[in-house]
């Protein structure tokens, strides 16, 4: 058996291989675990102290004014487009795990996030997303006369 497999013609599993990645380029499959699409991009990076959430997201080759950034109900909103360039009519695509197309990103912020206090950079394909905290309700103790 395996003799007869080493005789077939290399063309059979380059048709194999062609046909699966039309069926999952149909189907919207990602070609590899790396090209997971819209649902994990922008990569993020969520970090908290006493005084601020902020949110790291990477955006590389993105135009920051073409990014949408909201806070609703202790939600923060992520939103834009990622194009790439189509490859030319004569090449074969055999893997493409750039993900490209319209991304939202949501992530729920601590009840004491103030939505009021926000601000949003962009530096080298990367966006931060700073929200203030409210000042917490510090206990305090209560003279008996």
């Amino acid at each position: 058996m395996v003799a007869t497999l080493l005789r077939t013609p290399a063309s059979l599993f380059a048709e194999f291989d062609r046909m699966q990645r039309e069926l999952e380029r149909g189907l919207g499959l990602p070609a590899s675990i790396r090209a997971a699409g819209g649902a994990s991009f922008p990569s993020l990076n969520v970090t908290t102290s006493v005084e601020a959430i902020e949110i790291f997201a990477f955006v590389p080759g993105i135009d920051p004014a073409t990014l949408e950034v909201s806070v609703d109900n202790n939600l923060l909103s992520l939103a834009g487009e990622r194009s790439i360039q189509a490859p030319p009519a004569s090449a074969t695509v055999y893997a493409q795990e750039r993900f490209g197309g319209a991304f939202r990103r949501t992530v729920s912020l601590p009840d004491d996030a103030d939505s009021e206090r926000v601000e949003a950079r962009y530096s080298d394909g990367v966006l931060r997303v700073r929200i203030a905290r409210r000042a917490a309700q510090q206990p305090r103790r209560i003279a008996i006369h």
